[in-house]
């Protein structure tokens, strides 16, 4: 990691950890104000703990014009992106990725889909729907590896993080108290429950909050709905195409629809929101992932929609060409950020613990 991107973090924490008016924000300033001094290891932690709603910049009376000229959101988040492309492995991906991630995002796609529009001419799968333009051993071939090839590439990253932070063994507790964090989204609320004003400066929303909430609920309810249907074939010999009232796609529609609506919120917030308070040089990899994530979801519903048309070949192509490069992509891509910033939160848990001790 750049020496400096440290170093300007560690003089912006101290100049904080003496000011402490931020100090109820989030989850950043207790831990923070809990040292007195800052190794690069409790550097990395905090801006791994920071979710960047921006609220500590708009109230901080020693922000530029002030000599002090404090922007802590991005310099932790110069620090944070800086961490994951330390970590990742191989790290030199994630890197290209942050720079010309829309590029990528799109090059990868429509790649893929290409490949899968080859694999159908060269063989005609044999089954119903789906089955009828690609096997689904072929899929299962394909989609196994990049499932599992990411989770131990993102296992080796975090690993890495672990141990730079000086974690410890981990409680059930402490895994407990991170995931109910996570989900209610309990750092973008604000200090006083108010949200935050990561879009506009003087107006507190929940907007960032729930756009998120939408996206992790989306795709978990996707990732179900996958599950479901892997089970219904493999354990009830059931293949696909399922029923509108089956439990695939009970799951994944309405999935589809939050996955690809907070995908289009978070990317509007985006544009909105003031550049120079985050990582710049990761903001091509940022829109990138966010589109690509949307794509997903746009595109698997509407291979539901007109799955029974002369575009279904098409269409399933492109969509499984957006789930391939999604999947391979994860370790690169802000979708990182969701395991590290679980990690960051389990290491925080353990913070507390050891305070109540």
């Amino acid at each position: 990691m750049q020496i400096d991107l440290i170093q300007e973090a560690r003089r912006q924490t101290e100049i904080c950890n003496a000011c402490r008016y931020c100090e109820g924000y989030c989850s950043v300033f207790p831990a923070l104000h809990a040292k007195r001094a800052f190794s690069d290891g409790d550097i990395t932690q905090l801006a791994n703990l920071c979710h960047n709603c921006r609220g500590c910049y708009y109230a901080c009376q020693y922000a530029a014009p002030h000599e002090f000229d404090l922007n802590l959101p991005a310099a932790l988040a110069e620090v944070r992106q800086a961490s994951w492309e330390q970590f990742a492995f191989p790290n030199r991906l994630a890197a290209s990725f942050q720079k010309n991630g829309m590029a990528i995002a799109i090059f990868a796609t429509l790649c893929f889909a290409a490949l899968f529009g080859l694999a159908r001419w060269l063989g005609q799968g044999a089954g119903a729907g789906f089955y009828g333009v690609l096997s689904h051993n072929l899929m299962v071939a394909i989609f196994t590896p990049a499932f599992l090839l990411p989770l131990i590439s993102i296992a080796l990253g975090l690993r890495r993080y672990w141990v730079a932070v000086g974690g410890k063994p981990v409680a059930f507790g402490d895994v407990m108290q991170a995931f109910l964090a996570a989900a209610n989204m309990r750092n973008l609320a604000g200090g006083h429950g108010d949200g935050c004003n990561f879009e506009d400066e003087d107006r507190f929303t929940h907007a960032r909050r729930m756009a998120h909430q939408l996206v992790l609920f989306g795709f978990l309810l996707c990732f179900a709905s996958t599950a479901a249907g892997t089970i219904l074939h493999y354990v009830f010999n059931m293949p696909a195409p399922y029923g509108l009232f089956s439990l695939p796609k009970l799951l994944g529609v309405p999935g589809g629809l939050m996955l690809t609506a907070g995908a289009l919120w978070l990317f509007i917030l985006k544009l909105r929101a003031d550049p120079a308070l985050g990582a710049l040089a990761a903001r091509s990899g940022e829109f990138g992932f966010i589109a690509l994530l949307g794509f997903v979801g746009f595109s698997g519903l509407a291979l539901y929609g007109l799955g029974q048309t002369a575009l279904m070949p098409t269409l399933l192509a492109l969509h499984l060409g957006a789930v391939l490069a999604f999947f391979l992509l994860t370790p690169y891509t802000k979708m990182a950020h969701g395991f590290y910033r679980l990690a960051a939160l389990v290491r925080d848990a353990q913070r507390q613990r050891d305070e109540v001790r």
